[in-house]
């Protein structure tokens, strides 16, 4: 596994067009493999991340089963001439996971239920759109992905149940394109949350950041990078 990381020249048209529509910067990144990349959710895959800094940097973070080559992202959306993109093996840091390990997190997501109004009616797949529901649907899932998310002190912990948690959810978005070969536009909401986890199962745990956590993955969601606490 290889972790990736791309700057965007956000002056450039390329750069703004591709960030512009997730199913364009989706195909841009499956280029950048010379053998296609299996999306079979039973293995590893092709994540990424779009990340803006406070210096109003943009980044795309990529978790892939190979090494990419960015050549064409870096001709149409970076500084051909100065920029490029790094490459780093992931194995080392998803060999020694442990559990009990503590790490900052950060995992941009698309938090979505399934409702029905009638019990005759078909499951809707519907967003979250509440920092309370939000919250809870990453809860909800930590268990099973290998990783609890760390709660505060109670001397920290102000007089708000969302306070809690050692955790931050912020930056929601509306993304709204259309599929290759169909009229109907795609609507995503997504989310990131930043915080601070304990590892309780390490292979399960190593299956979330490779495999991604949630849906709308080929879409820039799922990815989950590792800080040091």
């Amino acid at each position: 596994m290889f972790l990736t990381r791309f700057r965007f020249n956000t002056a450039r048209l390329g750069a703004r067009r591709l960030l512009s529509s997730p199913q364009r910067l989706h195909a841009a990144i499956m280029f950048a493999f010379a053998e296609p990349m299996s999306q079979d959710s039973a293995g590893p895959r092709v994540l990424w991340r779009i990340d803006r800094d406070s210096r109003a940097e943009t980044y795309l973070f990529i978790v892939s089963p190979a090494k990419p080559d960015l050549t064409h992202l870096v001709e149409e959306a970076g500084w051909p001439e100065t920029g490029r993109w790094q490459t780093h093996d992931y194995e080392p840091l998803l060999s020694r996971l442990a559990k009990g390990d503590i790490w900052s997190f950060r995992l941009t997501a698309n938090p979505v239920h399934s409702i029905r109004r009638t019990a005759d009616e078909p499951t809707k797949i519907t967003a979250h759109v509440g920092r309370r529901h939000q919250m809870d649907w990453l809860l909800q899932r930590q268990e099973k992905s290998g990783f609890v998310v760390l709660e505060k002190p109670p001397e920290q912990r102000l007089h708000d149940e969302l306070d809690q948690y050692e955790l931050a959810v912020r930056d929601r978005r509306q993304l709204d394109f259309t599929k290759a070969g169909q009229r109907k536009p795609v609507t995503l909401v997504t989310v990131t949350f930043d915080g601070r986890l304990q590892v309780t199962d390490p292979d399960a745990f190593r299956q979330t950041l490779t495999r991604g956590l949630g849906k709308a993955k080929a879409y820039g969601c799922g990815l989950m990078t590792l800080a040091e606490a």
